[in-house]
């Protein structure tokens, strides 16, 4: 998925919860699922426990994520 499609699944705003990167529509910071993954949950653990957020979502941050650590590593 293009970035900039992946950017529109994500929101920021300095004056709800605390400024930090939030999946659109919601107010689950895009650190929990992070959180939750390193913690041992799966993808679709964390989508029950926070329903606002849907796998689109989710596969998209992922997807994005594993693009810059390509781009990086070249």
């Amino acid at each position: 998925m293009p970035m900039a499609q992946t950017l529109d699944m994500l929101e920021r705003h300095p004056d709800r919860v605390s400024g930090a990167w939030v999946f659109k529509g919601t107010r689950v910071p895009v650190s929990a699922l992070f959180e939750n993954l390193k913690d041992g949950a799966s993808i679709d653990q964390f989508l029950e426990w926070f329903p606002g957020v849907s796998r689109a979502q989710v596969e998209a941050l992922l997807d994005y994520e594993l693009t810059v650590l390509e781009q990086t590593a070249s």
